[in-house]
């Protein structure tokens, strides 16, 4: 099935620049909106950031405030990740992840580290994806992708909180009030 083909290879060649090949000139919000719609071509068309999530990330603490309206390499990286993982995690979830992240190792290495599995996981996808699929068998590819989805998505959040509870960042999984 061709459809299968294309999207069998967009997810073993789409991939975010990594840290060396992000803009290493500090960019304006509406460069940073544009930047990231690139960035993240052909993952989530027309699900990409704007300008007031970005805003909404840094009220929450999720992101750095901007170096004066700039934003650098580490804010393209952070950005590149919440796009990402904002499919899949609240952002009170993914500030977890980032606090520890940030704890743990410098904006570079956790940016490898993301894109490493970013490439892991969507590699895996992909092989697991049979082009030859027929019109009959579509409904149980569908199907079995959600239900891989929905597992990992279960075993995301609950790995998560014991993340939360074992790095004393409880507190941020709880809602404001």
């Amino acid at each position: 099935m061709e459809e299968l083909v294309e999207l069998k290879q967009q997810l073993m060649q789409a991939r975010p620049n990594g840290w060396d090949d992000l803009p290493d000139i500090p960019l304006y919000m509406d460069q940073v909106v544009s930047y990231l719609s690139r960035q993240m071509a052909g993952f989530w068309e027309g699900d990409g950031l704007t300008s007031a999530m970005i805003n909404n990330y840094i009220k929450d603490g999720l992101l750095e405030r901007a170096n004066g309206k700039k934003y650098g390499q580490e804010h393209l990286a952070y950005l590149t990740a919440i796009c990402a993982l904002k499919q899949v995690m609240s952002v009170r979830e993914m500030k977890v992840l980032t606090t520890v992240g940030r704890e743990m190792r410098a904006p570079e290495k956790q940016f490898e580290y993301f894109c490493r599995y970013l490439d892991e996981a969507m590699s895996e996808t992909a092989r697991h994806i049979d082009e030859n699929t027929t019109d009959h068998d579509l409904p149980k590819l569908v199907l079995d992708l959600a239900m891989r989805s929905y597992a990992n998505m279960v075993a995301c959040h609950q790995a998560l909180a014991v993340l939360a509870q074992r790095t004393g960042h409880e507190d941020l999984l709880k809602k404001k009030k």
